[in-house]
C-alpha cells in the first residue's frame, strides 16, 4: 500500500483538549513532512476526540468527508450561562437555586425532545461561522454585536446518560447529529427552554460518519505514514464503487468520459484493476463525468 499511496492518505487523530484544529495539522505537516494537510472538521480548543485529516492527494477527498454525520459524548451544565455556550469563557449568569432545584425529569425530557429531530439552530457568536467575509468569534471578541441567522440542522439522537446533581445540574449526554450543528448551541437552548441557562462542560467527538475513535493514536503516538488509510478503502467504504478496466481508469485519468455499466449515481468511487483510487465520478445515463481525479503518487 506505501507505494501506491506515496504520502497520501487519510489520518484519524485523537485530539486531546487545549489546542485547535489548526495546531494539529501544523503538527502533522512536520511529521509526515509536507504542508498538503488539511482536516474534514473542526474541533474546538475545549473538545477532545477525532479528527479526520487528509495528506498530501487524499485532501481532495476532505469535502466529501466534511458532510458526514457526527457523534459526540458531551456534558452539559444546567443553571449557569457563558458568552460562548462552553467553559472557554467564564460564567456569566446564574440560575436561582430554587428555580433550577424545580426542574423535573419530564420537563428536562420534553426539553430534550424539543431539541431532537429536524430543529432549526443559531450557532453560537464566537462560533468560526464568516459574517461578512469575517470569523464571527472575531468579531464577538473585537466587541462587536453578533447576530447569526438560524440553519437547519439534524439532531438523530439526543441521549441522556447520566444525571448530576448539585450547585449545578450536571448531565452527560450523547448526540448524533448532521454536519453544521452545534452541540454547545444544544446545552444553551436546553438550558433556556428550561430557563435556567446552560452551557456545555466537556465535548468529545467520537464517530465522523463510520470511522469511530476508539483505537485512534494520539497526536504524540500517531505514525504520520504508518498510519494512514488508503483513500480507495475510505472511498469503498463511504460511496458506491464503480470498478473500472485499466482503459477506463486510463481515459478517466485523462478526463474523458467513458461509457459504464453502473447505476447513476454522486459521487461513486472509481477503482483502477490495481485497486487504487482513480477519481470520484458522477454516473448519469451509463456515462461517467469525473468529479475529482487522484493521480497516482510517487513512493516516497
Amino acid at each position: 500500500m506505501a507505494e501506491t499511496l506515496g504520502r497520501g492518505g487519510i489520518l484519524l487523530v485523537d485530539k486531546a483538549g487545549g489546542m485547535t484544529s489548526h495546531d494539529v495539522v501544523s503538527r502533522v505537516r512536520k511529521l509526515a513532512g509536507t504542508r498538503r494537510v488539511g482536516h474534514a472538521g473542526t474541533l474546538d480548543p475545549m473538545a477532545t476526540g477525532l479528527l479526520v485529516l487528509g495528506i498530501d492527494g487524499a485532501t481532495r477527498l476532505l469535502t466529501y468527508l466534511v458532510g458526514l454525520d457526527k457523534e459526540y459524548l458531551a456534558t452539559i451544565r444546567l443553571g449557569a450561562s457563558t458568552p460562548s455556550d462552553d467553559a472557554d469563557s467564564p460564567v456569566d449568569r446564574i440560575a436561582d437555586p430554587d428555580r433550577l432545584a424545580a426542574v423535573t425529569e419530564p420537563q428536562l425530557l420534553a426539553a430534550i425532545g424539543g431539541l431532537t429531530g429536524d430543529i432549526r439552530q443559531v450557532p453560537s457568536t464566537v462560533s468560526a461561522i464568516k459574517v461578512n467575509g469575517r470569523r464571527a468569534y472575531a468579531r464577538a471578541r473585537a466587541g462587536e454585536t453578533v447576530e447569526l441567522g438560524s440553519r437547519a440542522v439534524t439532531v438523530s439522537a439526543f441521549e441522556v446518560l447520566a444525571v448530576r446533581h448539585g450547585e449545578f445540574l450536571d448531565l452527560d449526554v450523547r448526540v448524533e447529529c448532521s454536519t453544521g450543528t452545534y452541540v454547545r448551541a444544544l446545552a444553551r437552548d436546553l438550558g433556556r427552554a428550561l430557563g435556567v441557562g446552560g452551557h456545555l462542560t466537556a465535548l468529545r467527538r467520537t464517530r465522523v460518519g463510520p470511522f469511530r475513535v476508539e483505537g485512534v493514536p494520539t497526536l504524540d503516538s500517531v505514525d504520520a505514514k504508518g498510519d494512514l488509510l488508503d483513500p480507495a478503502a475510505v472511498a469503498r467504504e463511504l460511496f458506491p464503487v464503480l470498478e473500472l478496466s485499466a482503459q477506463e481508469a486510463v481515459d478517466l485519468g485523462h478526463g474523458k468520459r467513458p461509457v459504464v455499466v453502473h447505476p447513476d449515481g454522486d459521487p461513486v468511487a472509481a477503482i483502477g484493476p490495481d485497486g487504487r483510487l482513480i477519481g470520484l465520478v458522477a454516473v448519469a445515463g451509463g456515462v461517467a463525468r469525473v468529479l475529482v481525479n487522484f493521480p497516482k503518487e510517487e513512493p516516497t
